[in-house]
């Protein structure tokens, strides 16, 4: 059981990370297949450094700040740039504003999806085959084309605790102790040390592609 003061100190780390946002580096890219791998390779960062199973993207069908559009540079390019790269990508949902795509390290998502603990509260959740990505990614499609909102068992999906992803479904009865990318329950100090990882990963990134590393060799290279 949580003391009052571990639960005083998670509330007081309820806030948002700030996030490097990719508008400030795209215009560094003039070509435009360097441009559009800048975007996945920063917004993927975390999971082409291998502590993140997958990162929830959306490709927008509109002008970005560098004058291209990402949606249609993707169904012109998508397929060829990731076809070096351990990224893979499944697309949620298709809107007029735009693509809802998750970017998965295939290896990774397989391992995570089968810890126990995960395929037990997936199948829990109605996920038939829960520890094979191909038939969870598809289930997960159809909830997403059902459901209103975001389901938020996809928590789980991007590699977001357990027990925080309980918490926020009220499948547990720990409270509610901080925000960082995602609610956080119970004990904050593993989520907490967790989503300051995945901010380095995106920051290291952001650097690289700050001092002109080329894009598609980092989304290659990883």
């Amino acid at each position: 059981m949580q003391t009052s003061q571990a639960v005083a100190k998670g509330k007081s780390s309820v806030r948002r990370d700030s996030r490097v946002s990719w508008v400030h580096l795209c215009e560094m890219f003039p070509d435009p297949l360097e441009c559009l791998a800048s975007f996945i390779a920063l917004e993927a960062a975390e999971v082409l450094d291998g502590i993140k199973p997958a990162n929830l993207v959306q490709l927008r069908n509109r002008r970005q700040p560098c004058g291209r559009n990402l949606l249609q540079l993707w169904n012109l390019h998508g397929n060829s740039l990731l076809a070096q790269s351990p990224l893979e990508a499944f697309t949620l949902s298709r809107k007029s504003g735009g693509n809802l795509m998750l970017f998965y390290d295939p290896v990774l998502l397989q391992s995570h999806l089968s810890t126990p603990e995960i395929a037990c509260f997936l199948a829990k959740c109605g996920y038939q085959d829960p520890c094979s990505p191909s038939k969870s990614l598809q289930e997960l499609q159809r909830r997403f084309h059902d459901a209103s909102e975001i389901p938020h068992e996809i928590g789980l999906f991007l590699g977001y605790p357990l027990k925080d992803v309980a918490g926020f479904m009220g499948a547990s009865d720990q409270p509610c102790t901080g925000c960082r990318m995602w609610r956080i329950y119970g004990d904050p100090a593993p989520s907490i040390a967790l989503s300051e990882r995945f901010a380095a990963c995106r920051s290291r990134m952001a650097q690289l592609l700050r001092r002109s590393f080329s894009p598609r060799h980092l989304i290659k290279a990883a």
